[in-house]
């Protein structure tokens, strides 16, 4: 390792640590993950964790192999958007070292962040990013300086959805997976005549919506469906809406790379389901490995790195929290 970026992610359910050295070398995250015991993800109670997991989220840091914090050159963490409870966390975890061992602060974009990390990971160049994640499912291009929201979702994320829909069916967090699993085991033993359960297809223009395709979902289940067969047409329909969209937003830039970031970008369907469609227009679909599709620190670390390269720090008055950040907000001034 050379000169080193360390990054701290801790927008929702997971804390993590990770590193970039300045030529841009990407090294596995250090993470743990806050799974509630029932419910959803509450913000104070997923601080906690943050807060009990640091110091040994710091010991397995300073103990990798050829880590060493004085080739830390700055500190780089998620200053939005995310769960303000978290967020203050990694920010109070990321001032305290960089006061402690005299570098600058870099307080980076979390949306941002996937993008950044999938065009390191790929080698992708100018791509438009379907972002579909537990808080956020947007289509996203890069056009005059920064990254522009082409569509996204009016109401939750579709990994929000996933796991809603989940947890009512006694799958724990995070539900996805699962989702996934018993929909290719309901496809595996699928006669080819079995008509696939109707749910809602939520496109309005470039935009999406989730919360009727769930609540059709849920329903469609307490009138008797297969559990699996649900799960299998809750993905082909949400699947195909952000498919959709992001073809739209292909076709209005351009542009002939398609980036999936964020956990659901996980979801081998998913995959598959990008892979045919931009083979259709002559485009070529991406994704980075899911160690890094998740959040995780290394993405928060190349984003800082690729900030620190154009100067750009922020001074301790100005790292302050906004959980409301979005990616738009951003000005993109690196290559």
């Amino acid at each position: 390792m050379g000169r080193l970026i360390v990054g701290i992610e801790s927008t929702a359910h997971t804390l993590s640590f990770g590193v970039v050295d300045s030529d841009g070398t990407l090294f596995p995250s250090h993470s743990s993950l806050f799974r509630p015991e029932e419910g959803g993800i509450h913000p104070r109670e997923a601080a906690d964790h943050h807060s009990d997991s640091a110091s040994n989220l710091l010991d397995m840091l300073s103990s990798s192999t050829d880590f060493n914090w004085d080739s830390v050159e700055a500190i780089a963490f998620s200053q939005g958007p995310g769960l303000g409870p978290c967020l203050r966390i990694g920010a109070s975890v990321a001032r305290s070292l960089s006061t402690s061992l005299g570098v600058p602060l870099i307080g980076v974009n979390h949306c941002v962040a996937h993008i950044e990390i999938g065009r390191n990971q790929t080698g992708c160049i100018d791509p438009v990013l379907l972002y579909v994640s537990g808080g956020n499912t947007q289509v996203i291009a890069r056009s005059d300086g920064r990254y522009r929201v082409l569509g996204e979702t009016l109401d939750i994320g579709i990994g929000n959805m996933l796991d809603k829909f989940a947890r009512l069916h006694g799958i724990p967090f995070p539900g996805g997976p699962e989702i996934e699993r018993l929909a290719d085991e309901y496809l595996q033993k699928a006669e080819p005549d079995m008509d696939p359960v109707q749910l809602p297809y939520g496109v309005q223009g470039m935009d999406i919506a989730f919360s009727g395709i769930l609540t059709s979902a849920i329903q469609k289940v307490s009138d008797g469906a297969p559990l699996e067969q649900v799960c299998w047409s809750l993905q082909e329909h949400t699947f195909a809406t952000c498919i959709e969209v992001a073809e739209r937003a292909m076709a209005h830039t351009g542009k002939t790379e398609l980036l999936l970031g964020g956990g659901v970008a996980c979801n081998g369907r998913l995959r598959e389901m990008s892979s045919i469609m931009c083979s259709e227009r002559d485009a070529v679909s991406y994704w980075p490995e899911k160690a890094y599709c998740i959040d995780n620190g290394t993405m928060i670390a190349e984003l800082g790195r690729r900030m620190y390269q154009q100067g750009i720090t922020t001074s301790l008055g100005d790292s302050g929290i906004n959980p409301l950040l979005r990616t738009d907000n951003t000005d993109v001034t690196w290559p």
